[in-house]
C-alpha cells in the first residue's frame, strides 16, 4: 500500500469549512479514482494546521491521482488554504487498520 500526506496552513477561522469542503467535495471524487483506499484529515488544534493522508493500492494509482484529479482539489481548497501545498509519498510499512504488517511486506 501507498500513501500521500498533503500538508497545508489553513486560512484564519477556516477549520471547519475546510473538514465539509473535504466531505462534500474532495472525498466523492477520491472514491471515484482508480485504487483509492481510503482517507485521514487532521486539523491542528490552533485551527491553523492541516494534513490529509491518502492511502493508495499501488503508487502508480497515487501518481494518476497526483496527474489528473489532485489540480482540481487543490482549487477546490484554495479558498481555505494559504499558500503552497506541501505533497510526500510514502510507502506503508504498517497499519493495524489496513491489516498491515512489516513481515507481510
Amino acid at each position: 500500500m501507498f500513501a500521500r500526506r498533503f500538508s497545508i496552513h489553513l486560512k484564519p477561522n477556516s477549520a471547519a469549512v475546510f473538514a465539509q469542503t473535504e466531505e462534500k467535495e474532495v472525498i466523492p471524487v477520491l472514491r471515484t479514482c482508480k485504487g483509492f483506499r481510503d482517507l485521514l484529515a487532521f486539523v491542528s488544534p490552533s485551527g491553523k494546521e492541516a494534513f490529509v493522508i491518502t492511502f493508495w493500492d499501488t503508487p502508480e494509482s497515487a501518481a494518476a491521482y497526483g496527474r489528473e484529479a489532485y489540480p482540481n482539489l487543490v482549487k477546490v481548497l484554495a479558498g481555505v488554504t494559504d499558500g503552497t501545498p506541501i505533497v510526500e509519498n510514502y510507502e506503508v510499512s504498517n497499519s493495524t487498520w489496513h491489516k498491515i504488517s512489516a513481515t507481510a511486506a
